[in-house]
């Protein structure tokens, strides 16, 4: 069977994906009609089908997805870590492989509204890319896309996002898809920090469809990681009292960014915000049109955030790290343990660290002194990390932020739903990925946030870790369990 987005990504050839959200407002049966007509464009290679969009529980994807390639559109299946942990996520990968399902969309999924049911985070959506490839390597076909928002505006959120993009590329991602966004610098700037570091993983860009109704509600900031500038709300505002509703407009605006991203060397476009065939393919002639003066439409897509951060190139090549009579002063606790950690080394086999495991395994034996040792612990690390007793400390990996503090429970970098560097979970706060990056950029080891942290092992939650480290059962950098294997979660699940 022929996977038609595999095929055009590997031949170069510039293609559409048509994002079919399987909302419970929308009826299944309208999803497969759209199916239909869309597979009869052939540059429309796959069809997104969306799962928990907004953070809320819509159609079974996997349903949809088969019943939408019955109709002739490859699907493109969204997989997120909200819902499930990694044995429901396992099995949904068996269940596509069973169905001879390869296309798999692996994101982190936004954080359910009040009263949906609470949400799981077991993985990372780094995480979810490594279960993915480690399905395919055992023989799986799958193809993993993956998101990456080149639209943050603070140079935490945005260097950020590229960082983690390179954690998934190294995890196994095969293209990567842009969060929705109007501003062709940004675009601009993905691909060129890709290039930079000699990346060659297909772009697809986002480009949406943008009504007046779905912009003002992008103005606020919902959902999570879209965002509408002040004027292009109003630009739109402007456009919807045509006699068409604006309809016109939004089709070039659109065709006019498809025209841009082939300029930019993307490998396609990700079509949101219409399910209409007709449009796509006016889109899609239009954007063939436009596509020789793609450079002179450049100005016109610039609707980024006043005085907002972009990197520039001179910066790339050392991971946007700033030079040393710019960096901020360091931290202090994390200077003070990274000195202790040099003055006393237990990372490699040394006379100290053979000492500890002798002591660490004595104190294992004694169930009384482990649990006496793990409250000690809890009492030195809650009140100076927010030490959540998971028992898996990856604390020196992460400039000394504690990841379980993160309410998605992330270890690999910030989901796509910040907003000016505040959490998208708990707004009046700052992301804690803000202070990874900042103490990091201090230090001078922005490019040392690239390191992959596996998940922990949720069995060991409530026991020590300093305990766990010294035996060698946790789950660190370097040390990582297989995601889906027997021992790698409590029976109970984590929450």
């Amino acid at each position: 069977m022929t996977n038609p987005l595999r095929d055009a990504l590997a031949t170069g050839r510039f293609c559409y994906v048509v994002e079919l959200v399987a909302s419970a407002l929308t009826r299944e049966a309208r999803l497969l009609e759209v199916a239909s007509g869309l597979a009869r464009l052939p540059a429309v290679v796959a069809g997104s089908i969306t799962s928990y969009a907004g953070g809320a529980m819509g159609h079974d994807p996997l349903r949809v997805a088969a019943a939408a390639r019955a109709r002739g559109l490859t699907p493109n299946i969204h997989l997120t870590c909200v819902s499930q942990d990694r044995r429901g996520l396992a099995k949904s990968l068996d269940d596509m492989h069973a169905l001879s399902l390869e296309n798999v969309f692996a994101l982190t999924g936004d954080y359910p509204g009040a009263g949906d049911q609470p949400p799981v985070f077991d993985l990372d959506s780094v995480q979810l890319v490594r279960l993915i490839d480690e399905r395919r390597r055992s023989g799986m076909p799958f193809h993993i896309a993956v998101a990456v928002s080149p639209f943050k505006y603070t140079e935490a959120d945005c260097v950020y996002q590229y960082v983690k993009l390179e954690k998934k590329i190294a995890a196994g991602a095969d293209v990567a898809v842009t969060q929705v966004g109007w501003d062709a610098p940004k675009f601009a700037e993905l691909k060129r920090y890709l290039d930079e570091r000699g990346l060659r993983t297909p772009l697809l860009g986002n480009v949406y469809v943008l009504g007046p109704k779905t912009a003002e509600r992008m103005a606020t900031g919902s959902p999570p990681g879209c965002w509408v500038s002040p004027v292009l709300l109003a630009t739109v505002q402007t456009e919807s009292r045509a006699r068409d509703g604006g309809r016109q407009a939004r089709l070039e605006r659109a065709a006019r960014t498809v025209a841009i991203l082939r300029g930019l060397g993307y490998a396609g476009a990700y079509i949101g915000g219409t399910h209409d065939a007709a449009s796509i393919a006016w889109i899609i002639r239009r954007a063939d049109e436009l596509a020789p003066k793609w450079e002179a439409l450049v100005p016109e897509l610039g609707y980024g955030a006043d005085g907002g951060f972009y990197l520039s190139p001179h910066r790339l090549a050392t991971g946007a790290a700033r030079a040393a009579s710019e960096r901020p002063r360091a931290v202090t606790i994390p200077r003070i343990l990274d000195w202790l950690g040099r003055a006393l080394p237990v990372t490699r086999d040394t006379w100290l660290r053979r000492a500890l495991t002798h002591v660490m395994g004595w104190i294992d034996r004694r169930r009384p002194a482990a649990a006496l040792l793990e409250r000690a612990e809890l009492a030195v690390k809650k009140p100076l990390f927010g030490c959540q007793a998971c028992g898996n400390c990856v604390l020196g990996h992460l400039e000394y932020v504690c990841p379980q503090t993160c309410p998605k429970q992330l270890r690999n970098g910030p989901c796509g739903g910040t907003n000016q560097g505040q959490c998208e979970v708990v707004p009046d706060k700052p992301c804690i990925w803000i202070a990874v990056y900042e103490r990091a950029r201090a230090a001078g080891r922005v490019d040392e946030l690239t390191t992959y942290v596996p998940p922990p092992d949720r069995q060991l939650r409530g026991t020590s870790s300093w305990i766990n480290y010294f035996l060698d059962r946790d789950a660190r950098p370097g040390r990582a369990l297989v995601i889906s294997g027997p021992d790698s979660t409590s029976p109970g699940g984590h929450r």
